[in-house]
């Protein structure tokens, strides 16, 4: 179960300081969501903001529900 395993892609982000978050990018079979990591220097929080703000208008993702749901 991927919910049991520990946060290893945000470990980088959380020793440093560095900004990141999770945008949704999709569901996988068991409709559950899939999220995108978007990461960046220290102090590019704004820039992180913008990236998952232009992905979030060019994408649907953000709208959807799982089809379980």
């Amino acid at each position: 179960m991927a919910a049991a395993l520990p946060p290893v892609m945000t470990r980088p982000f959380n020793l440093t300081g560095a900004p990141a978050m999770s945008v949704n990018c999709g569901f996988n079979s068991e409709g559950l969501p899939i999220g995108l990591q978007i990461g960046g220097r220290q102090s590019a929080e704004e820039t992180v903001l913008k990236v998952a703000h232009a992905y979030e208008q060019a994408t649907g993702w953000h709208n959807q529900r799982p089809p379980n749901a």
